[in-house]
Order: structure tokens, then C-alpha cells, then sequence
């Protein structure tokens, strides 16, 4: 049997989700304690390519299974 996934980026839109995450809450973060050094458009836009990307290509991974005979 043979299982192969449908949808190949799926891992690289995990991976990216999670680090815009972090650049997105680290600049939360700035924005509160020193406003001046925040780049909080920057995480926005980061976030809104973030978003079409997912939409895109997908974010979860499925799988076909095959018989191989």
C-alpha cells in the first residue's frame, strides 16, 4: 500500500503560519512596550500574504491511499 499527499505544501504553510505568528505577537508585543520601535504594518502584510497563501495551496494534508499490485 501506498500513501502520498494530496496536497504537498500544506507542511510549508504550517511552518510559515507559525513563524508569521511569532513575528506578528513579538510586534504586538513591541507595540505596546516601545511603540516607536514596533513594525506592526509590516507584520500585517506579512499576515494578509500569509492568509492568501493558505487559502491558496491549502493548510492541512490529505491523503490517497493506493494499492500497489
Amino acid at each position: 500500500m501506498k500513501t502520498t499527499l494530496k496536497n504537498q505544501y500544506a507542511q510549508t504553510n504550517q511552518v510559515l503560519i507559525f513563524l508569521v505568528s511569532i513575528v506578528l505577537g513579538y510586534n504586538v508585543y513591541q507595540v505596546i512596550v516601545n511603540p516607536e520601535k514596533s513594525h506592526l504594518v509590516l507584520s500585517i502584510i506579512l499576515l494578509a500574504i500569509t492568509y492568501y497563501t493558505c487559502k491558496k495551496y491549502g493548510y492541512k494534508t490529505t491523503k490517497n491511499n493506493s494499492d500497489s499490485k
